[in-house]
């Protein structure tokens, strides 16, 4: 296994989003595909709203991303991708979600937030190589806002992020999620897949 090329992939997004589900489904993807995978959860609100944060590392033992170390950054909402931005290495790939969750401050007025535009053009300085997906849109086509996350997960697999398709990803949550949940998270996984093809 010295031979497998290490991959280091930071995600996050905030509660209810399905970051952390996303995290376990990646992890279990990569094990059924042979890959020896470390993951671990940075800060995490359980409430809905909070940041979430969490890694994979694929042949890698520890599971610490630090700044400009990411290969690639999931970011489930635009400002958490903006964010976290400081942990993709230089030319990494982004992928992200298009629509916006405000935060609390936000939605009250009390702060303003960057919009898609200032969220991209600030990627861009850091890297040509981003796609940005309408993952709640997506998720509620397929019957559940939060299966979202699993349309980026899709979008990121067709652009040939991981070192496996994504019917490796359609195998994990087929066998980690009851077959209702499953139905509509892999149809998430397939709109993903088309919205970037």
């Amino acid at each position: 296994m010295s031979n497998i090329k290490p991959l280091r992939i930071f995600m996050t997004g905030v509660g209810g989003q399905g970051t952390l589900t996303a995290t376990t489904l990646l992890s279990k993807a990569a094990l059924l595909h042979g890959l020896p995978v470390t993951s671990g959860e940075i800060h995490g609100m359980a409430q809905r709203g909070g940041v979430v944060e969490s890694t994979l590392l694929i042949g890698l033992k520890s599971p610490k991303i630090g700044p400009g170390e990411a290969d690639i950054l999931l970011g489930f909402e635009p400002l958490e991708t903006l964010r976290a931005l400081p942990y993709l290495r230089r030319g990494g790939l982004v992928f992200s979600s298009s629509e916006a969750i405000p935060p609390l401050s936000v939605a009250t007025g009390q702060h303003a937030c960057p919009d898609l535009d200032a969220v991209r053009a600030r990627v861009a300085e850091w890297t040509d190589n981003a796609w940005y997906v309408p993952c709640q849109t997506l998720g509620m086509e397929a019957g559940a806002p939060q299966s979202g996350n699993l349309a980026l997960l899709g979008a990121a697999a067709e652009r040939g992020a991981f070192p496996f398709g994504v019917e490796v990803i359609a195998e994990a949550v087929k066998g980690n999620m009851k077959a209702k949940i499953a139905d509509i998270n892999l149809k998430a996984l397939k709109l993903g897949q088309q919205a970037v093809a």
